[in-house]
């Protein structure tokens, strides 16, 4: 990473509660860091948070670990679906 390179958050995937948290603890393996939002009202009231409720909450990573990230859910996405 450059000195001067300019560090933000970005979203790299959207989910239900339940996959949010299996999602964020394979990035936590991976030893990525972060964080959900609208974790609790993506619970409580989908519908405020996302159209129609699916995709209510949002898993965001630095920009610096956005592929190493992309590649962990990736996987998990494959994984899901070769089940």
């Amino acid at each position: 990473m450059k000195a001067d390179q300019e560090i933000y958050l970005v979203e790299v995937f959207d989910v239900n509660q339940w996959q949010a948290s299996l999602v964020k603890s394979l990035l936590d393996n991976a030893e990525i860091e972060s964080f959900l939002k609208d974790e609790r009202m993506g619970v409580l009231v989908p519908w405020n948070v996302a159209g129609g409720g699916a995709g209510a909450v949002k898993i965001f990573v630095s920009s610096v670990d956005y592929k190493r990230a992309k590649e962990v859910i990736d996987q998990y996405e494959k994984a899901e679906k070769d089940n």
